[in-house]
């Protein structure tokens, strides 16, 4: 579903912009629609007010939990089910030195990808379907039930430049009746012309919001390896479209760097990362490898990874060095959706999975 099918729906029932704006409020903060100082029926038209109670469940069922996997880190993996029976995966993730801060959502923009990161469960599976802009948001609105989210990133399974008009309408949704800063929202992506054309064109009334790209080597061949259907943007090219985005934003362009042992933690990406970012308003996140099951790459050590961050450091990059959530129960993402998959009752809603070719 779309959001923009919610919202001629709501028009049909006899809603005016202030009452679209409150259902959509409402549902998106995880709030009942009779929530508030004002009686529902001293503001909502007749014929909308009967058709709530439809509407709530129809949104509810949107999203539903399928299964939650606390981490020791105190993150929440969610497996999440759509309304046609499809699994995609959701996170609440604490915030870095902090329990007790709002934790970050990381959602779902697909049913698995086909960019095919070789390291990576989802890519394997190629692309199933795409989310519509209402099943991106109705995970938000599953985690705020039972959590505060200030911040959501889409990070999960998929590539949003790959659904970039759903992924934009939700992210226009979250930074208004949402009530979530636009630096707040981070738009995850390998890199794609088409996503830093949309979001510099996009009008005053509409969310910027920030970019975090998925860089992972400084050598142009080796993402094309690591990466095998991304477009081929070199990492200059990459991080020259990043800088246009960071100035014109005034927020930093996110750098993700997964940590594999052997490829991308030595001497030589060090260096080039150093010269690469060197100036640049741009924060690197070293990300060390949620080991996949019959795949060949490792995590390096605790050790490696702060010595590599710290090296980072000393060349004026500035580096964080991030755990990946729910380590401890083989988290990565798209594992929890395999193993659901396979563990599924045979009495349960069918998945059809159809691979991208």
């Amino acid at each position: 579903m779309q959001i923009d099918t919610l919202r001629r729906r709501l028009r049909a029932l006899g809603a005016n912009p202030r009452h679209e704006h409150r259902v959509l409020r409402l549902w998106s903060q995880a709030k009942p629609q009779d929530d508030g100082p004002r009686p529902i029926e001293n503001f909502l038209p007749a014929t909308l007010r009967a058709a709530l109670p439809e509407i709530t469940r129809d949104l509810a069922a949107l999203a539903t939990l399928h299964a939650e996997h606390p981490g020791e880190d105190g993150s929440r993996r969610q497996v999440v089910a759509l309304a046609d029976g499809q699994l995609v995966e959701s996170v609440l993730m604490p915030t870095a030195g902090s329990r007790q801060r709002a934790p970050t959502l990381c959602v779902s923009t697909q049913v698995g990808c086909a960019v095919g990161c070789v390291f990576c469960m989802t890519g394997r599976t190629g692309l199933i379907r795409q989310l519509g802009s209402a099943e991106i948001v109705a995970q938000v609105a599953l985690a705020r039930a039972s959590a505060t989210v200030r911040r959501v990133v889409f990070m999960g399974m998929g590539e949003p430049a790959h659904n970039l008009d759903n992924v934009l309408e939700a992210i226009d949704l979250l930074g208004t009746a949402g009530d979530i800063g636009h630096k707040n929202l981070v738009f995850s992506t390998v890199g794609d012309p088409r996503v830093f054309e949309a979001l510099q064109s996009r009008s005053a009334d509409q969310v910027r919001p920030a970019l975090a790209l998925s860089l992972h080597t400084t050598r142009a061949d080796l993402r094309a390896q690591l990466l095998p259907r991304a477009p081929r943007l070199t990492p200059e090219e990459l991080v020259e479209a990043g800088e246009r985005y960071a100035r014109l934003t005034a927020y930093p362009i996110q750098y993700q760097w997964t940590l594999l042992e052997g490829i991308n933690d030595g001497d030589e990406e060090i260096e080039g990362l150093a010269r690469l970012l060197q100036g640049k308003y741009a924060i690197l996140n070293l990300i060390p490898y949620n080991a996949v099951d019959d795949l060949p790459y490792r995590r390096p050590t605790s050790e490696a990874a702060l010595a590599m961050a710290r090296s980072l450091h000393q060349r004026g990059i500035l580096t964080k060095l991030r755990q990946s959530a729910g380590q401890d129960v083989d988290g990565g993402c798209g594992q929890l959706r395999a193993r659901a998959i396979q563990t599924r009752p045979q009495g349960g809603r069918r998945v059809i999975a159809v691979a991208a070719t």
